[in-house]
């Protein structure tokens, strides 16, 4: 099965991220430009790595609530081929960004942060046409000692029309632990970038995704 790596970065600047995923792009696959990064350096963040970057794909985990047609534009507009779109919205905005998105040729990822019938939200989004669900457990959620390894059991019941992507706290000693089930896509941040090593945690991660 071939798993893809998505490199998340968050609580990194600028100038290190882009070193960083230069040591590390030739197994990296999707580079998701975090929330807080985002914040920090909008869309500017998105245009350089793509411009960096160009045949890597580029996530913005804009995390959209509302405007949907308007915001995942505007991530399109600078080059992300993937935009977030939170699972506990409105069908409505889900729709619009859908519509925006293959209008372009670009994909949607579902993130289902606090979602909490996943069975029956899933089986609604996946009518919605979008392309990828992801379960995700948040760093406040971890802190309190959830992982996001029961929601993919659960997930990957249901999900029967998109990829499934897992992120919330993997690194290179549990990842094994979530192959099991066979996820589509896996996300790693602090795993990687919180690391002693991050060019040889990235490498052993996908060491191990391609079973070696």
């Amino acid at each position: 099965m071939d798993i893809k790596l998505q490199i998340a970065l968050d609580d990194i600047d600028l100038e290190s991220a882009l070193e960083v995923v230069k040591q590390i792009e030739d197994v990296v696959d999707i580079i998701e430009i975090g929330t807080p990064f985002m914040m920090l350096y909008g869309m500017k963040a998105v245009e350089t790595f793509k411009t960096n970057f160009p045949q890597k794909l580029v996530l913005c985990d804009a995390k959209i609530m509302d405007a949907g047609k308007l915001e995942s534009k505007l991530t399109f507009d600078y080059g992300a081929d993937i935009v977030t779109v939170l699972g506990v919205t409105d069908d409505l905005t889900i729709i619009d960004v859908v519509k925006e998105a293959h209008a372009n040729n670009k994909q949607v990822m579902v993130d289902m942060i606090c979602v909490e019938n996943l069975k029956e939200r899933i089986e609604t989004i996946e009518e919605l046409g979008v392309d990828i669900i992801a379960v995700h457990t948040g760093v406040d959620q971890q802190a309190s000692g959830r992982t996001p390894l029961d929601d993919l059991k659960e997930m990957k019941k249901y999900a029967k029309k998109s990829q499934v992507a897992v992120a919330g706290g993997l690194n290179q000693n549990n990842i094994k632990d979530y192959l099991e089930y066979n996820p589509d896509i896996v996300i790693v941040g602090g795993g990687i970038l919180g690391s002693e090593n991050p060019v040889l945690a990235a490498k052993t991660i996908n060491k191990i995704l391609k079973g070696e």
